[in-house]
């Protein structure tokens, strides 16, 4: 089942996205909220409900309308709360290559993340920016999970049971701010924000059995073979999978709920893919040959990201029009 938010008339709604049409599910069935959070506070009760409605769309028992001037937004457009992780091994031994540092051993010891602003979370369309982004704008290629159950103390072994789906994340990121911030072991903050973009829609795990696989040796839980691409203005610039992810969903969960709840509508994201940045190509450009040309996002840049059963994701760089600058606020 694919779970869709989306606006009418400046009026939030939930509906399944089927054959190409959006259906609101409490049209179709009056139990089942009108929107996302009080959906997912229902837990496996009502997720059960839609997929039934789902089911009866698809094979005709059901005709309901379809809804025809919708705006598309994030499938979780308030989510608890949004972590983001760092689970894919190629991406963060490449990015310590180009920067000359040794990989850390940390990384296959235990899974990290950090918080990230749950309020500045959206969906497709136009990404809003401020001048200091555009210093070394980036995009980052992520799959993302949305918690479906209150649990705390989660084991890796049970963790797959917590997640109501899966969704493309694009962490929006302003390297220039972040470097600057993290020289102070500190973040990133200010260069993560203002933008994380996930969508179009929210796969429930059953819609991806077909591509389930194993996880890696010593890892515990599911795992799937999705290809993960990137294009920026109709090129391709990144591809990876979901299944080079070296720490799995289900042990993210065990370390985010370790002594506390974790709630459903909490976002957790996997972590930029290999190849899944611009700080990351470009490194390894200029590694490799001194006259690369580095690659930022621009003004009026069209993001698309595209992962095998999760769907398309589209977004347009817009800068706002303000001479404001943080950066311009620094200390001499």
């Amino acid at each position: 089942m694919k779970l869709v938010s989306y606006k009418t008339e400046d009026r939030e709604h939930l509906g399944v996205f089927v054959n190409g049409h959006i259906y609101n599910l409490n049209s179709c069935d009056k139990q089942l909220p009108d929107e996302m959070n009080a959906f997912l506070q229902g837990g496996e009760v009502l997720m059960e409900r839609a997929k039934k409605v789902d089911t009866q769309i698809k094979s005709g028992e059901l005709s309901p309308k379809q809804e025809a001037f919708f705006e598309l937004l994030a499938p979780v457009p308030h989510p608890t709360s949004c972590r983001d992780g760092y689970a894919f091994r190629q991406h963060v031994a490449a990015a310590r290559r180009n920067r000359k540092v040794d990989m850390i051993a940390e990384f296959d010891q235990y899974p990290i993340f950090y918080f990230t602003n749950h309020n500045a979370i959206q969906g497709p369309g136009e990404i809003e920016c401020m001048p200091d982004h555009f210093q070394k704008l980036d995009f980052e290629l992520e799959v993302a999970i949305v918690i479906g159950k209150k649990g705390r103390n989660i084991t890796a072994a049970e963790a797959d049971d917590y997640i109501a789906g899966f969704t493309i994340m694009n962490d929006m990121s302003a390297r220039t701010l972040q470097m600057e911030e993290m020289l102070l072991n500190l973040g990133p903050a200010k260069g993560k924000d203002f933008s994380t973009v996930i969508g179009p829609w929210l796969v429930t795990p059953d819609e991806l059995l077909a591509y389930k696989t194993s996880a890696k040796s010593g890892h515990t839980g599911n795992a799937y073979n999705l290809e993960m691409t990137c294009t920026v203005n109709g090129k391709q610039v990144s591809a990876g999978n979901m299944a080079d992810m070296d720490w799995t969903f289900a042990e993210i969960i065990e370390r985010c709920a370790y002594g506390v709840d974790i709630l459903p509508g909490d976002v957790i994201g996997s972590g930029t893919v290999g190849t899944g940045c611009f700080l990351e190509l470009n490194g390894t450009g200029l590694l490799n040959d001194p006259n690369f040309n580095p690659q930022w996002l621009q003004d009026g840049d069209v993001v698309e990201m595209e992962i095998t059963g999760l769907g398309h994701l589209s977004n347009t760089i817009k800068k706002i029009d303000t001479d404001f600058s943080i950066l311009a606020l620094k200390k001499k």
